[in-house]
């Protein structure tokens, strides 16, 4: 039994504990979240998303393999133990190939799968549940569990041919609306049936034992399902554990599932807490981590402006506004209106597609302008407690030190702290 199926069992046993799931490959929440798992001696399950990291190098331009090293790397820079460590693939299937027929677009998936397995991460998301160009739309229940347990049987094989054995653990079942967020405003969403989430165990189940891999079944720890919790681009639909009351106790019927919650960005401490406690105990987070990163950067440029003369500040956010409006693919699907509103969703919206473009070699090179300008420069206490004013507490009580790095790993680690507390993961 492996560490993931160890937390699940001690939750079924009456524990109310969890885990989060951070899903992001940005260096600096990545960085963040090893140190915050390192002060809390917990755990740290980091998870590469399947438009993020693949076969052909995702939009970060990273293979699994490159991933896993990537985030050993800095492991080992931090000396954080890499038996803590659980690196998971999230909605691993034809995702990314949704405009191909499903034929092709599978064909992709199984090597997606088989790349993940070969690099070592132990966690794996099975989503098959979007349509593909010559699928009907939606899929059946029946079709998704049928193309989720190929995958599966494609990652059992890989383990096995690679390491010898298999000790990955599965997912199953997607959430509503689409990974990432919401593309338009929400005023309520519709909490999963239990005959519905009951339907996806159950079309799972039999699909695993139609293509052999009836074995690894009781490693699936997971069922993604809806429990009422999401964002839009300015609003946040906040659990609400009455309404999710039966769908809560769907998997008290199966010893070794718990429910996996996705989009659970900005929920309050209070929600995490309930979801836990409802046995929705594996929490996604992402947009909220690179969102709070963009905050605190964006509060530096301020900073910047204040205390560098023009010709020398890094210009950070206008560069990330010109790219954005020069290559709009990964927001311009998603941000309607005007072209006021557009631009301000660009830069606040809760989904946060920001996050496709910090990779840009460009807007990196600007990021470490503004780092270095404010490291000569220092940051006066004042403008600190302007924008600041969280870490302006924190350097006071002598937790952080005043430089910005330090001051924008700390505003990520705030998210993350809401989370380990809700889970018990955080000592304090």
């Amino acid at each position: 039994m492996n560490t993931l199926q160890n937390l699940v069992q001690c939750h079924k046993a009456g524990e109310q504990n969890g885990i989060y799931s951070v899903c992001s490959a940005h260096p600096l929440v990545i960085e963040a979240a090893l140190k915050q798992a390192l002060s809390d001696d917990s755990l740290l399950l980091i998870e590469a998303t399947s438009n993020q990291v693949d076969q052909f190098g995702g939009y970060t331009g990273m293979t699994p393999v490159d991933f896993r090293n990537f985030v050993l790397e800095m492991a080992e820079l931090l000396q954080f133990p890499t038996e803590k460590l659980i690196l998971g693939g999230d909605h691993l299937g034809p995702n990314r190939w949704q405009a191909l027929d499903a034929d092709e677009a599978m064909r992709h998936a199984d090597d997606l799968i088989a790349a993940y397995v070969a690099a070592g991460f132990k966690k794996i998301h099975l989503d098959c549940s979007m349509s593909c160009l010559d699928d009907p739309m939606p899929l059946s229940d029946e079709i998704v569990a049928e193309r989720a347990a190929r995958l599966a049987n494609i990652a059992e094989k890989t383990a096995l041919s690679t390491f010898g054995c298999s000790d990955i653990t599965y997912v199953i079942g997607t959430e509503v609306p689409v990974p990432g967020g919401a593309a338009e405003e929400l005023d309520e969403l519709e909490v999963t049936s239990p005959s519905a989430a009951i339907k996806t165990i159950e079309c799972h189940k039999s699909a695993f034992e139609q293509v052999g891999v009836a074995d690894c079944w009781p490693r699936v720890i997971g069922l993604v399902v809806q429990p009422g919790v999401e964002f839009d681009h300015t609003g946040v639909i906040d659990y609400c554990p009455e309404k999710a009351q039966s769908l809560s106790r769907v998997v008290d019927g199966y010893e070794h599932l718990i429910f996996e919650a996705h989009s659970t960005d900005y929920q309050t401490d209070k929600a995490y807490r309930a979801l836990v406690k409802g046995h929705f105990a594996i929490l996604k987070v992402g947009p909220a981590l690179t969102f709070a990163m963009r905050e605190a950067l964006f509060n530096l440029c301020d900073i910047e402006e204040e205390i560098v003369a023009k010709a020398h500040c890094s210009n950070l956010r206008e560069m990330i506004e010109q790219q954005m409006c020069d290559a709009p693919d990964y927001w311009n699907k998603y941000y309607h209106g005007d072209e006021h509103q557009q631009r301000f969703a660009r830069c606040y919206s809760f989904s946060d597609r920001i996050r496709y473009y910090w990779p840009d070699e460009q807007i990196h090179r600007a990021q470490e302008t503004l780092f270095a300008n404010l490291f000569r420069t220092g940051i006066p206490l004042p403008l600190l407690s302007q924008y600041l004013p969280e870490q302006f507490q924190a350097v006071r009580a002598g937790l952080i030190e005043s430089e910005p790095k330090a001051l924008v790993l700390d505003k990520i680690r705030q998210v993350l702290r809401s989370y380990a507390k809700a889970c018990k993961l955080n000592k304090g």
